[in-house]
């Protein structure tokens, strides 16, 4: 017996120094020391000293050059202590940090490698995962669905001088414009879980069946604000919310106005379905399972959070099946709402069409892509495998367990397929004619009046009939807009919603449609316009920086589409435009210019036949003329010009810039 033990003794001992040997790495190592040496607890944070090696070339990361700059991604103070719930009972823990300037109180908003400036982090350590990347496969699939979800690095991790393994370092969930993107004065997030984290329950919700650790309910706790900061306005508000969808749930109630569609976000709810069904994540609905809503915005779905018991693998039971769907399985159904709006025939319908959609080839649920990129993370993280395998010996099974998991990928994948029911009846939609038109992002300051007062974007109808806008919203989280009920457009006309209606009235003279709440970014934008049940009507992802036209940045002028029947996807349909004594109006007479700046060609256009055009240099010389409706700029020399154009109604000057 003696022998015995101490044999086990010497290969733990050999696995443990082998795993000291740690020099380097080709992903980027993170090094803790706590001052002190003390243990990390599980709460309050301790603080320590953090830095993080990360060769951004590509090259392999050495712990010698723990001490050169110019490899330090990040050098500076946390705090730090154990997270999570189950997974606390192993010996490898999974830590929650926060970035802290020297002081070691103020918060330090800090890009950590690659992800945007933020200070709250966590090192999720892949607890009861084999294949170390189920979290990170989910997360992956829900980006490339278009949710947002934790950006996360791989790492391997040494605290106090010790190997610990590998390590996903990544964003915790957390209002913030990089992140959950609401409005911090309005805007919440919610989640169903267990209260025992030490945030309090903050209602409970009628499940459906049983559950593991519900029971017969669901625990809601208040994410954002936090418990101790919430109102009781708030709360009542919140909670309202949840409440009312229950019931519009439980009676199937589709109407656009008062009913599931008007509520939720849908696309969300589907999308966010899609991953917990495809994956028969075991928490899903019941735990870590998060939603949040922008002030006045719809409640929306997500972002995906603990995907470790999932595709087949369950640490606690069989309850990872392909065969099974989980709000339907009688454990951790989570609240009644999932099943009941599944068992709406018009959202069940749209499930369907994404999911069919979504795994169709070449999509982002595409079987053999997923595997291929199951191929290339196990590559990544091969040596960190190994490494972590030796320390803690719970990834012995790593590859029997990789391929287990394309083995059930498959067979889950079959049994939706043929289980999810038709979408026949919302596979054709008849979408009205909508188009934005102008999008003015970052107006200039005018003498008193902040720029951000100033924003509008305009919507035009191009069609010959009347639009029923009920329903139609702005679907991404950014700006918020909800179309009343009875509202309509006319055809062939246009309205603006802005940022401030009463200083848009003031400047522009003109009364625009509704007020959108928040505003648009001076960066990039995705503005998203959609049908009640997330139908995209029409979308324009607009960039400050070419090709985009760079005028519009602050500049005076404003994005505007060249043509209502061009493709407003394309920045080369989009001008620089320019105020007319009525923002609203796009006259026939109007003349357009573009691009400006030009390298080569300018483009006229214009109802009427031109008369001619004379380009002039500041000078008030003429060093061209022409009476055709593109101009070549290319011989003349970089710099501005006036576009003298007569188009037999009037005489008008353009400013053009030429630049080679």
């Amino acid at each position: 017996m003696k022998k015995i033990i101490f044999i086990v003794f010497v290969f733990l001992l050999s696995s443990f120094v082998k795993a000291q040997n740690f020099t380097d790495s080709n992903l980027p190592i993170v090094i803790i020391e706590t001052d002190g040496g003390v243990a990390i607890p599980d709460e309050p944070k301790v603080l320590a000293n953090m830095k993080i090696i990360w060769h951004q070339d590509g090259s392999r990361n050495y712990l010698s050059d723990a001490n050169s700059p110019e490899f330090l991604n990040y050098d500076g103070r946390i705090g730090i202590e154990i997270r999570g719930s189950s997974s606390q009972m192993l010996s490898k823990k999974q830590y929650g940090l926060e970035t802290l300037q020297a002081d070691n109180v103020t918060n330090n908003n800090v890009s950590i490698l690659g992800m945007p400036k933020e200070n709250d982090w966590v090192l999720n350590s892949l607890a009861y995962d084999q294949t170390g990347m189920r979290d990170v496969i989910s997360y992956e699939l829900s980006e490339k669905l278009g949710q947002y979800a934790p950006r996360r690095v791989y790492c391997e991790v040494m605290i106090n001088g010790s190997y610990n393994g590998l390590y996903v370092f990544m964003e915790k969930i957390k209002a913030d414009d990089g992140r959950v993107n609401i409005d911090k004065d309005g805007g919440y997030i919610t989640k169903a879980d267990r209260a025992d984290n030490g945030d309090p329950a903050a209602w409970t919700m009628q499940s459906y069946g049983g559950g593991w650790w519900g029971g017969s309910s669901t625990t809601f706790v208040h994410h954002y604000p936090k418990p101790e900061n919430i109102t009781t306005e708030q709360h009542n508000y919140i909670k309202s919310v949840f409440f009312d969808f229950a019931d519009q749930a439980n009676s199937h109630n589709t109407s656009i106005t008062n009913g599931i569609p008007s509520i939720i976000d849908v696309s969300t709810f589907v999308d966010f379905m899609i991953i917990g069904e495809f994956s028969s994540n075991v928490d899903v609905y019941e735990l870590s399972t998060f939603f949040h809503k922008d002030n006045k915005g719809k409640l929306r779905a997500g972002p995906l959070w603990d995907y470790n018991l999932a595709y087949g693998h369950d640490e606690f039971g069989d309850r990872s099946r392909y065969d099974v769907w989980q709000f339907n399985n009688n454990d951790n159904n989570g609240p009644k709402f999932w099943k009941d709006i599944f068992d709406t025939d018009m959202f069940r319908c749209y499930f369907a069409k994404r999911w069919f959609e979504v795994t169709s080839e070449g999509n982002p649920l595409d079987y053999n892509l997923i595997c291929n990129r199951m191929d290339e993370i196990d590559e990544w993280i091969a040596e960190g495998i190994d490494r972590d395998n030796q320390r803690w010996h719970k990834m012995q099974q790593h590859a029997s367990e990789v391929q287990a998991m394309k083995t059930w990928m498959q067979q889950r994948i079959n049994w939706l397929n043929q289980n999810i029911g038709s979408y026949a009846s919302c596979d054709d939609v008849e979408l009205p004619p909508l188009v934005i038109s102008r999008i003015h992002y970052h107006p200039m300051d005018v003498d008193s009046i902040n720029g951000n007062r100033l924003e509008f974007i305009q919507i035009n109808n191009n069609g010959d009939e009347d639009v029923d806008l009920t329903g139609i919203y702005l679907r991404e989280l950014g700006v918020t807009y909800n179309f009343p009920a009875g509202s309509h457009l006319a055809a062939r006309d246009s309205l603006v919603l802005c940022s401030d209606s009463l200083t848009y009235v003031d400047f522009y003279n003109h009364t625009p449609f509704g007020q959108y709440e928040r505003k648009l970014s001076n960066k990039d934008e995705n503005i998203v316009l959609a049908d009640a049940w997330g139908n995209v009507i029409d979308e324009v992802h607009y960039f400050d920086s070419e090709p985009w036209p760079i005028e519009p940045d602050g500049n005076g002028s404003f994005l505007q589409l060249v043509d209502l029947n061009a493709d407003n996807s394309l920045p080369e349909n989009w001008i620089a435009g320019v105020f007319y004594d009525n923002i609203n109006e796009i006259s026939e007479s109007n003349i357009i210019v573009y691009p400006n700046p030009s390298r080569n060609i300018v483009h006229i256009i214009s109802d009427q036949t031109l008369v001619s055009v004379e380009i002039i240099d500041l000078s008030g010389k003429t060093v061209a003329k022409t009476t055709e409706n593109t101009v070549d700029v290319s011989n003349l020399p970089n710099g501005f010009y006036f576009l003298k154009i007569d188009n037999g109604k009037a005489v008008t000057a353009k400013k053009i810039s030429v630049a080679h």
